[in-house]
């Protein structure tokens, strides 16, 4: 496909190229070809070649589509599952729709077919549609929408229709979603039930289906849901309304709450509409509630989530790493509201938090085969962890009771080229940094680079692209760069929001941002990781692995110096170019009970040994096998920071 024929359509997930309050417009789905040779590309292959084919597989084993097939006769299997288990069906779909639109993707048609078939034949007259309600719970269908998950299942398949017609223009499964919506919108009519479900998720489907059709009546549901939310409208039982985002109305939230991958993806929502309707209050509440889950509730890989009893935020400073939740659905919903933020107002800090969760709380979800995956993303795990929990294994596993995850990173991954690039009018603005050619409105835009490893970024765009500048992104945790346009070096390049502006006209300009380790503090408040410091190297966080440590040593026991020189970065191999190289001690506890007296706790330091250990990604942790992990790294308390006492 050449530039003249990659086509004007509206970019993936998020089609808000006509949003008339979208400062920047993302670009068509088939313009962004990745460099399988890049990270992001190399992700991407591995998700048609592996991630997709296992999650096909999977919805067979662990009886997802059996659940349809029982309701017209065609399996006389139990159902199996939890009660949203159409979900996990539909982002399948979803991400078959990103894959089969993109150059080098796939298109599982038969797969397709056969489950777009099965559910036309499942579906109920009136356009009902839930397998758990037509086959098991028969006579329940809408009497609880705080914990039956039908408007959340249906927000999927409306995602799923909606990708497969734009990429495939198949539109048989825009009209099933279409029938259910029908009757959805008269039940919430109606008054009858609370009109808002306990899981938001439909919200932002609705708005994505009003870009599609033109249809005023989804953005509109969609906004009445969203006004409809924080009046308790739920009930109560053993988790408040603060669970479910129903304690308090959208636009006077001060402060992310609850269950964290319900709140971002109402968040989602709320910034969908955001973006056709430009009402202030909503972008002010979201702003709020940013600043609030950046400053005090996200973990350092972007991840989020403290408690695992609700999958919830915690309170403020409440992260900590061994028992941090950061399930990998929440860190997908991060990116996924952080880029609609982004196209509303053009700040670099949410293409900051994108990347940084994509690079570390996403992409340590699913294992380096791609059939292996993560659901909650701790930062530590000790010596001997049990991993007898589904949620707090020892490494990763090929699927779970609750599937959310997998099928969300394929969906997620089958469209990540989506979020590296947007235009405007007179500009081109790029957010991540990813080798490939660039199919835009005018030419190409050649991107060479081998971010995250190297920090040199060459972009060379054709003639028909010149008429416009370029605008580049400076991310926050880079300190030091340089700017060179065609052979000339840029004497103080001024940063605004986070961007580097470059004038129309230039054959080549070389962006190169200086990737030094970085030491890591957290701040004082943070009581579980008070005494203990992290590194990072561009977006991307290390840890420390005890696959990468002599057997006789105990990683708990390791220990760094901050005041010595910070690892360094070193050349690793083909699947990790780069790791980190650094000195510390291993220093075992003296001998003595759990609890002692302060007077008596003496350390003569005898076994303290001086070791060299190396520092993986953390996204990379857990592929050679189960083993004890960890981003925070107890310092020496002699030459530990103060603030940190």
């Amino acid at each position: 496909m050449t530039a003249a024929t990659a086509t004007t359509a509206p970019g993936g997930p998020v089609g808000a190229h006509a949003s008339p309050h979208a400062r920047w417009r993302p670009v068509a789905h088939d313009a962004v070809r990745l460099s399988p040779g890049g990270l992001l590309g190399r992700w991407q292959r591995r998700n048609t070649e592996a991630t997709v084919p296992h999650c096909i597989e999977q919805l067979e084993t662990a009886g997802n589509l059996d659940n349809l097939r029982r309701l017209v006769g065609e399996s006389d299997a139990a159902y199996r599952g939890l009660h949203f288990a159409d979900s996990d069906i539909y982002k399948v779909l979803e991400a078959t729709g990103w894959d089969a639109g993109r150059p080098g993707g796939r298109y599982p048609r038969e797969f397709v077919d056969d489950v777009a078939g099965l559910l036309a034949r499942a579906q109920d007259a009136d356009g009902y549609l839930n397998s758990w309600f037509q086959g098991v719970k028969t006579e329940d269908r809408f009497s609880d929408l705080r914990w039956g998950h039908e408007l959340y299942c249906l927000g999927h398949l409306v995602q799923a229709a909606v990708a497969l017609h734009r990429t495939t223009g198949r539109d048989d499964l825009l009209a099933i979603a279409d029938r259910f919506l029908t009757l959805v919108s008269s039940v919430v009519e109606s008054g009858e039930t609370a009109g808002i479900c306990g899981h938001p998720e439909i919200e932002t489907a609705l708005v994505e289906l009003y870009r599609h059709t033109g249809e005023r009546r989804h953005l509109e549901l969609a906004a009445r849901m969203i006004d409809a939310r924080g009046h308790g409208r739920l009930g109560h039982d053993h988790f408040s309304s603060s669970y479910f985002q129903d304690h308090q109305p959208v636009r006077a939230a001060d402060e992310v709450t609850g269950h964290a991958v319900r709140q971002l993806y109402l968040l989602t929502g709320v910034a969908d509409v955001y973006l056709e309707t430009g009402e202030p209050e909503l972008l002010h509440a979201m702003e709020r509630q940013w600043a609030s889950m950046v400053d005090g509730k996200t973990h350092v890989t972007g991840g989020l989530g403290s408690r695992h009893r609700d999958e919830s935020f915690g309170d403020r400073y409440e992260l900590p790493a061994e028992r941090a939740y950061a399930e990998t659905c929440a860190a997908i919903a991060s990116v996924m509201w952080n880029w609609r933020l982004l196209l509303a107002t053009g700040h670099g800090r949410y293409a900051d938090e994108l990347e940084r969760a994509l690079y570390n709380a996403v992409a340590v979800g699913v294992s380096a085969d791609g059939a292996g995956f993560t659901y909650s993303n701790p930062l530590q795990l000790r010596t001997g962890h049990d991993g007898s929990e589904e949620d707090s294994p020892s490494g990763r596993l090929p699927w779970f009771g609750c599937a959310c995850c997998p099928p969300n990173l394929a969906r997620l991954m089958a469209s990540v080229h989506d979020y590296v690039v947007t235009t405007s009018d007179t500009e081109l603005q790029l957010h991540l940094y990813a080798a490939g050619e660039y199919l835009l409105d005018g030419g190409v835009l050649h991107v060479s680079t081998d971010y995250p490893w190297d920090g040199v970024v060459t972009i060379a765009p054709d003639e028909g692209l010149r008429t416009r500048g370029l605008r580049l992104r400076v991310p926050g945790w880079c300190s030091s760069f340089s700017l060179v346009v065609d052979g000339a070096p840029v004497l103080e390049p001024l940063v605004e929001d986070g961007y580097v502006a470059v004038g129309p006209g230039p054959r080549e300009v070389t962006l190169t941002l200086d990737l030094p380790v970085r030491t890591l503090r957290p701040h004082p408040r943070v009581d579980a990781l008070r005494g203990c410091v992290a590194y990072t190297r561009g977006p991307v966080v290390y840890c420390l692995e005890q696959a990468d440590l002599p057997g006789d040593l105990v990683l708990e026991d390791v220990r760094v110096t901050p005041g010595a020189a910070a690892p360094v970065a070193v050349a690793g191999d083909d699947v990790l170019p780069v790791v980190l190289a650094g000195r510390g001690r291993h220093r075992p506890p003296p001998p003595g009970p759990l609890y002692s007296a302060a007077s008596s706790v003496a350390d003569s330091g005898d076994d303290v040994a001086e070791i060299e250990f190396r520092l993986v990604p953390y996204f990379a942790w857990g592929n050679r096998g189960a083993g004890a992990m960890r981003v925070w790294i107890p310092a020496d308390e002699d030459t530990n920071d103060r603030r940190n006492r």
